[in-house]
């Protein structure tokens, strides 16, 4: 049987036909396997590695308190309103971001990562560093490539 989404439950993963399935939520019953095109982890992987994805976990992270919009936005150079609108509700979706509205004039809304969020940024604030930190052999590689295919 397949999820709505196409996903592959655990019992077809393992090719059994009772399967190991909890019967509690529809995740319960999923193989995780982002190699797999049916995997339900593939959008949650899309919206964290995505270039805004991953800053915008990061900038949360780094904060270590919740953000307001506004402060997202200036520390992630070149995005634009609409794309963090869309990648903190993508996150939130995800259970990666909490989205906290308090009632004043005018709203206050304020964004955190969950225990869930924090979990998964630590790792991504890693490949950033690592990445930073590799910058120079990166360019190294990227002008030798660019000489040898005559770009």
């Amino acid at each position: 049987m397949r999820a709505e989404d196409g996903a592959v439950r655990a019992d077809e993963a393992i090719g059994s036909p009772g399967g190991f399935g909890t019967g509690g939520s529809p995740a319960d019953d999923l193989a995780a396997d982002a190699f797999s095109s049916r995997c339900a982890s593939r959008p949650a992987l899309q919206h964290l590695t995505g270039k805004w994805g991953a800053l915008t976990m990061v900038a949360l992270r780094q904060a270590q308190e919740p953000r307001r919009f506004g402060e997202i936005r200036r520390r992630i150079d070149g995005i634009s309103d609409r794309m963090l609108s869309q990648t903190l509700g993508q996150l939130e979706r995800d259970g990666m971001v909490e989205r906290t509205v308090r009632s004043s004039i005018p709203p206050h809304v304020d964004y955190a990562l969950t225990p869930l969020g924090r979990r998964i940024a630590e790792p991504l604030e890693a490949l950033i560093a690592a990445v930073e930190d590799a910058l120079p052999a990166v360019l190294d590689a990227q002008d030798a490539y660019d000489r040898s295919n005559g770009e």
